[in-house]
């Protein structure tokens, strides 16, 4: 599939570029290879392709979830301005 320069200038306008005359006809040329290269790509079979979330057959290695600090969350919050129930209080800035 090949552009056109209207739909290149359609492109243009949509991303917000302003094209000059004179690159027009290369940004048409390269935007069309672009557009068959991905038509090739979109042709290739991938129906016994296995989705994978990793090249690797790596795993995530995971700590433990354990407690390894203790719960100063009274002492941290005598300074601030208001508190309740364990919760900061801010001012409301969004009506």
């Amino acid at each position: 599939m090949s552009l056109d320069n209207e739909q290149v200038q359609h492109i243009a306008l949509l991303a917000r570029l302003r094209l000059a005359d004179d690159e027009l006809g290369e940004t048409v040329e390269k935007l069309s290879r672009i557009v068959d290269f991905v038509d090739q790509l979109a042709a290739a079979p991938t129906d016994d392709v296995v989705p994978m979330a990793h090249p690797l057959n790596a795993v995530q290695r995971l700590r433990p979830d354990a407690v390894t600090e203790p719960d100063d969350r009274d002492h941290l919050q005598q300074n601030a301005a208001a508190v309740s129930d364990g919760l900061y209080l801010v001012p409301k800035v969004i009506e």
